[in-house]
């Protein structure tokens, strides 16, 4: 004879799949719950080493902004310094001008010329005299010209003074002074 189950077999069965179903159903939200967590925790951890490297870049910048703005405060004061101390060098070169001019004039002036007026302004001296002889004064000229001290000997005038019994001639010459710069050193007669 046939056999009849008359249990109820197939909801049985359904159950069982339903059970089978949610249960892989959990297994697989578990699985991915657990995996969007790794990858989550890996991806802030590369976040947070990224953002540390960074915090630490702008401190490093930092530091190095102050030991920039330190350089540039001793640039300045070096060029501060730069500059006083080309004072004093060119001050230096400049103190005993009066006394080298005074003796240079007395080695180039050759007899016959008379010095009247001798001014200095800035590197350039300003003479101003009297000729026996248009000779005698190019011969100053070209003196002036080998002179160690003096360059660019310029006549301004001269003129020819027709009341004078020894029949002298006035004239006006710059020399320039070879060394000197004209802010340091200081105009006046010498």
């Amino acid at each position: 004879m046939a056999h009849i189950n008359l249990l109820p077999w197939r909801e049985a069965a359904l159950k069982a799949r339903q059970k089978e179903y949610f249960t892989l159903l959990v297994a697989v939200a578990l699985v991915t719950f657990a995996l969007v967590l790794a990858i989550n925790f890996y991806f802030q951890t590369r976040i947070d080493g990224q953002n540390s490297k960074n915090q630490y870049l702008k401190n490093e910048i930092a530091q190095l902004d102050v030991q920039i703005a330190e350089i540039e405060t001793l640039n300045e004061k070096k060029a501060a310094l730069q500059k006083r101390i080309g004072v004093v060098d060119q001050l230096q070169r400049s103190r005993n001008v009066g006394t080298q001019v005074l003796d240079e004039i007395a080695k180039i002036i050759p007899n016959g010329i008379y010095i009247i007026e001798l001014e200095k302004q800035g590197n350039t001296l300003l003479l101003t005299g009297k000729s026996e002889s248009n000779n005698h004064l190019a011969n100053m000229i070209r003196a002036v010209e080998l002179s160690d001290l003096f360059v660019d000997a310029t006549p301004e005038s001269i003129t020819a003074d027709d009341g004078s019994a020894k029949l002298l001639s006035s004239f006006k010459m710059k020399v320039k002074i070879k060394g000197l710069v004209d802010n340091v050193s200081e105009g006046g007669k010498l």
